[in-house]
């Protein structure tokens, strides 16, 4: 037996289980969309010209990129920072980056019902500082919104990028100061090259778990603020529309796959070799 062989071999039972449990589901769900009596792409004719659906997938859309880029930058900065910090430091820096992972989504939610809401903790100190008079209004706004699935994903991002960036030799940092390069120039021709593999991974992970998010939108956005996760769940459970649910989750799906393949033809653009 040849070594490719051996190696479909061991991960045939791998390869079967998530065709089974994932394959399987979510191409039997986006089948039964084209089964309507009124027309093969009727649900998808139905979705589009509906306004409010379109709002949806465009708020959707909005703050999954917005959540992705903030999430990019804050990561990348905290993960330059953590991998460039000695021994056990470093390690200090990762355990706390990892930490809030440690705590279930919905809770952490409802920690920023509790930070945001009117009579909520920033409320309370804005008033103490004399800032205003009368609360803002923070809740059920897409700001709230993709300021806690910033929180929610950051760590994540921190923690594809730490490998990434501890992989990069001082050396090269230092060559390129010494040959007379700018820290703006060493980042942009050095570092950023460098890092761009785990930029698309950390991009990729990002934008898909917040575009599919639905309990930190159902938390914090309500229905003011929909998201096609919270749709889906409306259509399913509260109108028992299953045809409009596999319609949303089909959009869904395929949308996740057109970005995530945009993100990886615009990553080796920015560096060839990265995969």
């Amino acid at each position: 037996m040849t070594l490719r062989r051996a190696g479909w071999f061991l991960s045939l039972p791998a390869l079967l289980l998530v065709a089974l449990f994932l394959i399987l589901p979510v191409g039997a769900t986006i089948f039964a969309t084209f089964l309507e009596p009124k027309g093969v792409f009727a649900p998808y004719v139905d979705f589009f010209r509906s306004g409010f659906r379109r709002a949806v997938l465009w708020r959707t859309l909005e703050i999954a990129v917005i959540t992705t880029a903030l999430s990019l930058v804050i990561g990348f900065l905290v993960a330059f920072v953590v991998s460039r910090t000695p021994g056990r430091l470093r390690s200090i820096l990762i355990i706390a980056a990892v930490f809030p992972l440690l705590t279930g989504v919905v809770v952490r939610s409802f920690a920023w019902l509790i930070i945001l809401g009117k009579n909520g903790i920033l409320n309370s100190f804005l008033i103490w500082l004399g800032v205003t008079d009368t609360p803002f209004t923070m809740l059920y706004t897409q700001g709230s919104v993709i300021v806690a699935m910033v929180y929610l994903f950051v760590p994540l991002m921190i923690l594809t990028l730490v490998g990434v960036l501890e992989g990069i030799p001082d050396d090269l940092i230092q060559a390129s100061a010494s040959l007379g390069a700018t820290p703006a120039a060493t980042f942009r021709q050095v570092v950023f090259p460098l890092a761009v593999p785990g930029l698309i991974v950390g991009a990729v992970l990002v934008f898909t778990g917040s575009f599919t998010a639905y309990a930190t939108p159902s938390l914090l956005g309500g229905e003011k603020q929909m998201v096609l996760g919270t749709l889906l769940h409306q259509r399913a459970m509260v109108a028992f529309d299953w045809t409009g649910a596999s319609t949303v989750a089909a959009i869904m799906v395929v949308v996740t796959v057109l970005v995530v393949l945009g993100m990886t033809r615009v990553a080796k653009r920015l560096n060839p070799m990265a995969t």
